[in-house]
């Protein structure tokens, strides 16, 4: 790396780590503020989207799916589970497995949140032609695999 590359990325502007932390921010205060009239966290609603698609999974493949480890998401899920957005029961199979599954409020509300979701982003996108999303989306995808890609 040279000192010019080293003194571009200081600059946070210049940073593509910080710029992704900084929108992602931006975006869950946005939906935070559509989706709280709800009862819905921005943490919340996290699990809600995985589960919609993904509902009656084990605790250990919502958290995979979710993206964080397994000791944060016991805290999450239990707070959907105080919400009364899931239901947790032991598989019968293997005991030692718990399986995540929505309740019919939280099935509900997904009709009600995801416009909200598609709101905040196109309000983001706002000023931006297809192509220049297509290009941000086909980086931020590249930028993840290189970064979660075993060496």
């Amino acid at each position: 790396m040279t000192k010019k590359n080293l003194i571009e990325y200081l600059e946070p502007i210049h940073s593509v780590g910080y710029l992704a932390r900084i929108n992602f921010r931006a975006f869950s205060k946005a939906l935070e503020k559509l989706i709280e009239p709800h009862g819905v966290s921005a943490g919340q609603w996290r699990f809600l989207r995985v589960l919609w698609e993904h509902d009656g999974v084990t605790q250990r493949e919502l958290c995979r799916k979710v993206g964080i480890t397994e000791a944060t998401g016991v805290k999450g899920i239990a707070s959907l589970a105080a919400a009364g957005f899931v239901k947790r029961t032991i598989d019968t199979r293997d005991k030692r497995k718990i399986i995540i599954t929505l309740t019919p409020h939280a099935r509900t509300l997904e009709a009600k949140l995801i416009p909200m979701v598609v709101e905040v982003n196109e309000r983001a996108l706002e000023g931006i032609t297809k192509k220049e999303a297509d290009i941000v989306r086909r980086v931020l995808a590249k930028t993840y695999f290189n970064l979660t890609k075993e060496n």
